[in-house]
């Protein structure tokens, strides 16, 4: 969590100071480079994946000039991608044939449920999916109608704050419109799961 949060606030510092391109830029590529040298890594041979990355070093080298004037676009281009992902796997979950994400995970809390469990975690499915695909879009078009401040602002901080309150108002609802379990709620699950 506080890697979460030293992230955001150094994100949001340095498109808050036009001074702070290069520090912008290594925090714009820097996590996903090392995502894919550790993944190339594993899937790879060692050799390969050194030979990546000493290529990728010297390209980096050479065009770094070019990444720091540019790197909000790899940002905006995380940034709608992660939540265009996110909103796109609730999508899925909704075809034919597949389990809604939300009742995945509510079967693993509970081990079977009702028809109108069933019911609303589809529904849940479906409104978390809008959900996501909004703030994509929301994003999107901050970015060209907004300053990079007002825009880092809504990527860092007001993005996971209205995440925060679409789970709060879904269990609001939940607790409203389902009736009650006998196995207890979330708090007993986990302390079910930790206890044995």
């Amino acid at each position: 969590m506080a890697l979460i949060i030293g992230y955001a606030l150094l994100s949001h510092y340095s498109a808050s100071s036009p001074d702070k391109k290069g520090l912008g830029a290594a925090l714009s590529i820097g996590p996903v480079l090392l995502i894919g040298l550790v993944l190339l890594w594993r899937w790879t041979r060692p050799l390969t994946a050194l030979l990546a990355a000493v290529s990728l070093s010297a390209f980096l080298y050479v065009y770094w000039p070019v990444v720091e004037r540019n790197y909000e676009w790899a940002d905006l281009a995380q940034q709608c991608g992660a939540y265009g992902l996110v909103a796109l796997s609730f999508v899925r979950s909704l075809f034919a044939g597949r389990v809604p994400m939300c009742t995945q995970l509510a079967s693993k809390l509970h081990a079977s449920l009702t028809p109108v469990e069933i019911a609303y975690t589809r529904h849940a499915t479906a409104a978390w999916a809008v959900f996501y695909g909004l703030i994509a879009l929301t994003i999107l078009i901050l970015f060209f109608t907004a300053s990079l401040r007002v825009w880092s602002l809504f990527v860092n901080f007001v993005a996971f704050v209205l995440i925060l309150l679409m789970g709060i108002a879904d269990h609001a609802i939940r607790r409203r419109v389902l009736p009650r379990r006998p196995d207890g709620g979330i708090l007993a699950v986990i302390q079910r799961a930790l206890t044995g």
